[in-house]
């Protein structure tokens, strides 16, 4: 099982980013998928998580600004960010096969997201 996150970026406070991760190996549409962020210091955290059916469960601290979605037939998660600011500064993991926000089984390389 594979991972990959397509590259994040650099932006200005207010701006916005979307980037996806695409899953090789098995087909992920049963499974929830995720989004995680590490910022320096701190420990992982969720951001944004999404069940087989498509319900989407957010943060508080990014509900209303990012959006998780997924394409089942591309076997693509994506997750769109809005509004950002420095607080978002982190790098991002894209997760798979877990439990809601936690026991997820896979995990892509992180991209990373920096807001100045």
């Amino acid at each position: 099982v594979q991972l990959v996150e397509s590259w994040g970026g650099l932006v200005r406070p207010g701006g916005s980013l979307r980037f996806s991760c695409t899953a090789s190996g098995y087909r992920t549409s049963r499974y929830c998928m995720g989004w995680f962020h590490q910022a320096p210091g701190k420990e992982r955290e969720g951001v944004a998580v999404i069940d087989g059916d498509g319900i989407a469960s957010y943060a508080d601290s990014v509900r209303g600004r990012f959006t998780i979605s997924r394409d089942n037939a591309k076997n693509t998660l994506y997750l769109q960010l809005n509004s950002l600011s420095t607080e978002d500064t982190a790098m991002y993991y894209c997760a798979a096969n877990g439990d809601i926000w936690s026991e997820y089984k896979s995990w892509g390389q992180g991209t990373q997201v920096t807001v100045s």
